[in-house]
Order: C-alpha cells, then sequence, then structure tokens
C-alpha cells in the first residue's frame, strides 16, 4: 500500500527531473537549490519531502565534487538556506543518512556570512558531537569556522543562553576529532581544515562579552601543548591575522579580558599568545594612549606573575619577518578596512607597483621602531635615537632594516614615536 501511495504523491515530472543526469540538469547547481525549496514548502509529509530532497542533494554532491571537475562549483549565500533546511529536517528524520553527509560537504564550501547564525547553531551542534551517527565532527568544525563572522554578529544575543553553551561544549577541543567520514564504503575528501582557525575562532571568543564565560579550559587542552613552542605561537597568531579577527579581537579591552580570561582557565600559554597578539603590529592604534596603558599594565602584571622574562619574547615577535605580511595586513586594515586591505596587500600588486611596496616596508619598519620604542621604555629602558633603537633591538638583522633605513628615517622618529 505504501507503494502505491509514493508514486501518487510524487509527480513523475519531477520524479523524472531529479533522475536526470545532475550536470545537465543542474547546471551551476542554482536549479538543484530551488528544487530544494520547494520541496520542503510543499504541502507532502516531512518523510516524503525529506526522500525527494536527498535526491536533489545527491545529485548536487555529484555536481560540487566531481573528481573530473575543471572548475569546482562556487557556493552562493542565497543557497544557504535551503541546505540549512533540509539538514534540520534531515536531523529530525534520519541521523545517519549519507545525503545529511554530503549537504554539510556542501555546508563547508561556503562563503562566510553574518546573516544565519541563529539557523546555522542547532544544526551544527548535534553533527560537531563525537557521538553522533553521522561521524562527521571534522566537516562540521569547518562549517564552524565558515560561520565565525556570525557568532560575533549581534544576532547571537538574541539566542537562548544555553544554546549558546551547546555550541562551545559541542566544540570542544578542536584538535580533537575522530576518523575521517565514510560515504560509499569509501573516505570522503574534506574541504581544507587546520584546528588551528577554529582556535583561533575560541580565541575570539575570550575577547567577547558574551562567549567570554562560556569558554571551558578543556576547549584549550591541546592549543596549550601547540603554543608551548616558539612555532605554535607564530603559527596561531598568523592563524589569528588571517582569520580576520573580530572587533572585539582589535580593542585594548577585548584583548585584556581575554589574557585575564585565559589566565584564569590556566592557560598560561594561550594567555601569552593574547599578549603578543597585543604588541603585534597593527592591531592596537598607535595613538591609543590609555590602551597602551592597559596593556603595558597588563603585560607587567603577567611577566611578574609568570617570573619569566618575555622582553626579549616581545622584541623577537615585533621583528619577526616571518609576520610581516600579517602586519601590513593589519595595518591596512586599521587605516582603510577589511575590503580594501585585502586588495592593498595582494602579492601581484605589489610586485606591479614597486613603489607602493617600498612604502609598506618603510611604514612597518617605522611601526616596529615605535613598537620596540614603547617595550623597551615599558620595561625601563629610554632609546633615545633610532640607532639606538636597532642596536638594542637588533632590527636590523631580524627585519632587514639597513643603517641607510635609518637615516631616512630618524627626522621623523621624534613625531612619529611621540607617545606622552
Amino acid at each position: 500500500m505504501e507503494g502505491k501511495a509514493d508514486e501518487h504523491v510524487l509527480s513523475p515530472a519531477l520524479y523524472a527531473s531529479i533522475e536526470l543526469d545532475p550536470f545537465e540538469a543542474m547546471g551551476s547547481g542554482e536549479l538543484g537549490f530551488l528544487w530544494i525549496v520547494e520541496i520542503l514548502n510543499s504541502g507532502y509529509p516531512e518523510w516524503w519531502r525529506k526522500r525527494m530532497a536527498s535526491r536533489v542533494v545527491e545529485s548536487l554532491g555529484r555536481l560540487f565534487f566531481r573528481k573530473d571537475s575543471v572548475a569546482s562549483i562556487n557556493m552562493q549565500p542565497a543557497w544557504i538556506r535551503s541546505l540549512l533546511g533540509f539538514l534540520s529536517l534531515s536531523e529530525k528524520l534520519d541521523r545517519q543518512g549519507e545525503d545529511s553527509l554530503t549537504a554539510l560537504r556542501i555546508l563547508a564550501t561556503s562563503p562566510p556570512s553574518t546573516d544565519f547564525g541563529i539557523r546555522v547553531l542547532p544544526i551544527l551542534v548535534p553533527p560537531l558531537l563525537p557521538t553522533h551517527p553521522l561521524q562527521s565532527r571534522r566537516i562540521a568544525l569547518k562549517v564552524f569556522y565558515i560561520f565565525a563572522p556570525s557568532w560575533f554578529s549581534s544576532q547571537m544575543e538574541n539566542v537562548p543562553s544555553e544554546d549558546l553553551d551547546k555550541l562551545v561544549q559541542a566544540v570542544g577541543d578542536p584538535f580533537q576529532s575522530p576518523d575521517f567520514p565514510f560515504q560509499d564504503g569509501k573516505p570522503v575528501d574534506l574541504p581544507y581544515y587546520d584546528p588551528t582557525m577554529v582556535a583561533a575562532v575560541l580565541i575570539g571568543f575570550a575577547s567577547s562579552d558574551l562567549w567570554r564565560d562560556r569558554l571551558r579550559r578543556s576547549n584549550f587542552t591541546s592549543l596549550e601543548e601547540t603554543v608551548s613552542t616558539r612555532d605554535g605561537k607564530r603559527a596561531a597568531l598568523e592563524c589569528m591575522a588571517y582569520c580576520e579577527p573580530p572587533k572585539c579581537l582589535l580593542t585594548t579591552t577585548g584583548i585584556v579580558m581575554a589574557i585575564r580570561r585565559f589566565e584564569e582557565l590556566q592557560c598560561p600559554n594561550t594567555a601569552e599568545v593574547l599578549l603578543m597578539w597585543a604588541w603585534t603590529i597593527g592591531v592596537v592604534d598607535p595613538v591609543d594612549r590609555d590602551g597602551w596603558q592597559l596593556i603595558g599594565r597588563s603585560t607587567l602584571r603577567f611577566c611578574e606573575s609568570r617570573r619569566m622574562e618575555r622582553l626579549v619574547t616581545l622584541k623577537r615577535h615585533i621583528t619577526d619577518r616571518t609576520m610581516e605580511s600579517s602586519c601590513i595586513q593589519l595595518l591596512f586594515i586599521g587605516r582603510y578596512g577589511k575590503s580594501k586591505a585585502k586588495d592593498f596587500v595582494k602579492l601581484p600588486v605589489l610586485k606591479l607597483e614597486p613603489d607602493f611596496k617600498s612604502r609598506c616596508d618603510i611604514f612597518l619598519y617605522l611601526s616596529q621602531a615605535c613598537q620596540l620604542r614603547r617595550l623597551y621604555q615599558l620595561f625601563g629602558y629610554d632609546p633615545t635615537t633610532w640607532k639606538d633603537v636597532v642596536a638594542a633591538s637588533e632590527v636590523g638583522e631580524k627585519s632587514g632594516v639597513s643603517l641607510g633605513h635609518s637615516e631616512v628615517l630618524s627626522p621623523f622618529m621624534d613625531w612619529a614615536c611621540d607617545y606622552p
């Protein structure tokens, strides 16, 4: 009886169109997402809507993840809503369907967005859990990272507190995830995922009033070990800069509160990463005198509480050549905003405009000198000339600044680094 009912519920035309070769029927994929919307909004029973939409999702999966594809399909923001609707229905009716895994993989290719946080959160929590039948934690962590801008949007203030707690608990330690999920008996090719990217988002949470107190030490167990080394700290800092840090991680108050939170969580290595972040060129406005007083007090307090010498560590960080690209981008973000800053630091632009590259270098070196002067004054030193700063901090060795640069920049030091 159920089989006969099925034949009458699904129209022959729709059934035939779903069975078409996906490359012929869907083109860029837009038609498939429109089908999902129509199916989910239809009056058919839930189980039948799920069955019909599953066929479309499976075809979209073959379209998105073609082995012989010469051009990838670009996921559009307008298509996100239909995937979220399908995943919501799928979680309700069939938690183990491979179509759900396909939908989640497609969602992981989405562009960053601030518009879907409220809808993504309840759908994302179940697959984040290692106990979920889908075993798709790695993909879910990538989705969590993709939608990072949503977690810091004002919309999240309308989400119940217990749901926010559930998300942080489900993310857990981003370095801990099961083996690759399987589909059709084969390992699933995952989108590029680095757990440090998710850890960077969690570090951002520590600077946010909405998220700070929801974090637990268990979220940073692996990160603490990772950033216990110099290379680990550098990787984390580069990731924080690359991941377009939220506004709260670019404010003095947010950074200082985050350092205190990590000290409360007994995560001293992560707290030190935040301290180094505060001294990263381009993060804090150089003329924010009140802000730098807060950072200075926090730096001295941290060094005293840890009973360790941090001057050398911070000096090396300020002049670290591997951080130059990130610092330049942060400098231009502060001056021109995120969208224009990305265009300024693109390599082809620098190649085509060598004079602009030179100006960037001078801007960076001057900023390094100012940061170093501020740092040495904080620890009781008073380098008053450019040559003293270069000699004391080894800028010439670490960042390639020559004495020729020092002679050119010397006249500008008095006004550029005059921090009362």
